[in-house]
């Protein structure tokens, strides 16, 4: 009773702060729009009446850029969150995460291979479906190198990642120097992550991705849970614990892939993030995979607050700031491991 309690209560206090934080976020930035301001702007777009109304250009500066900016930072948050949380259960590692295990890297390279020689052969959804298939194909050379003798070993799967990630990136590297050098500058800047691109046009992919990838965790909860206690428990469970695996590489994947081609590769969100909510809500999936991603959107939202900020009016990428942290509890959680 006591933890359902607790849950409860961090589940609603973290829905509110969010909300809070994203109206609050919506006010900084290298022009500074008070809050009263910023609420009645939102007013005017969602015919409510604050009593108070921003300027023509706090208008612009609040819903048309921010605005999808913020949104779209939640979402990568919440995103990458439940990557890292899906992939380190079904991995039994505590340091998985889809930066480290190189799927973000695979995801990169699909994309950088649109920008720079493919071109729009899908339309709107080229991007999205070439980082998908680089994410898949490197998620499942990954699995291919960590097996031995049948069996999945996590210690192995986290080597493995870290090599095919620099495989991947050095091919991203060799497209970058042959390719056009004004392409390939954009194309950097974007692989340091960054939510620049954001419009109110394109939210719609990855808020549909996101909440598909919500409700499948929570349906497979049961069966990440009886993972995390070992295979043979979940056999013994009745679950198909290959068929498990591989619809959470295939989904992770697919999620990775849309949110990298919108965000580029922002790393350690999904490192970070689901340990800080299982210290709030312990390890049960059915309450860790809506916290980990309220969790992921609140903190990627400030994180975003402090890239447009720290060095107005220029954007610091958001890769280095979460690369920074992320590197440190990396370090912490190695030191743990002993």
């Amino acid at each position: 009773m006591t933890r359902s309690i607790s849950y409860r209560f961090w589940l609603v206090g973290l829905l509110a702060a969010l909300a809070l934080s994203c109206v609050t976020a919506l006010g900084f930035g290298p022009a500074a729009v008070p809050i009263e301001n910023v609420w009645g702007v939102i007013g005017a777009h969602l015919g409510v009446d604050f009593g108070v109304a921003g300027s023509r250009s706090q208008e612009h500066i609040v819903w048309l850029i921010r605005a999808p900016r913020v949104l779209l930072g939640a979402l990568v948050g919440a995103g990458l969150a439940l990557v890292g949380t899906a992939l380190q259960a079904v991995t039994r590692n505590p340091l998985a995460d889809p930066h480290l295990l190189g799927i973000s890297s695979g995801a990169a390279l699909g994309a950088v291979l649109v920008v720079l020689y493919l071109g729009e052969f899908l339309g709107v959804f080229s991007l999205p479906v070439a980082a998908f298939i680089g994410a898949a194909c490197s998620m499942l050379l990954v699995l291919a190198i960590a097996q031995r003798g049948g069996r999945l070993e996590s210690d192995r799967l986290l080597l493995a990642g870290v090599a095919v990630s620099f495989v991947m990136m050095a091919l991203v590297n060799l497209l970058l120097y042959t390719a056009d050098h004004h392409a390939a500058s954009s194309v950097v800047f974007w692989m340091l992550g960054g939510l620049g691109s954001a419009r109110w046009e394109v939210l719609w992919l990855p808020a549909i991705c996101v909440l598909g990838s919500v409700c499948a965790l929570f349906v497979m909860a049961r069966g990440l849970n009886a993972l995390v206690s070992g295979e043979q428990t979940a056999i013994s469970l009745g679950f198909n614990c290959e068929r498990l695996r591989l619809q959470v590489f295939i989904s992770t994947s697919l999620l990775t892939g849309v949110l990298v081609s919108l965000s580029g590769a922002i790393g350690f969100v999904g490192l970070m993030v689901p340990h800080m909510a299982r210290a709030l809500v312990g390890a049960e999936h059915r309450r860790l995979v809506p916290i980990s991603a309220l969790l992921g959107a609140l903190f990627l939202v400030w994180v975003d607050v402090v890239a447009r900020t720290i060095i107005a009016p220029e954007d610091l990428p958001i890769g280095v700031v979460t690369a920074a942290l992320g590197g440190l509890v990396f370090i912490l959680l190695l030191k743990r491991r002993g």
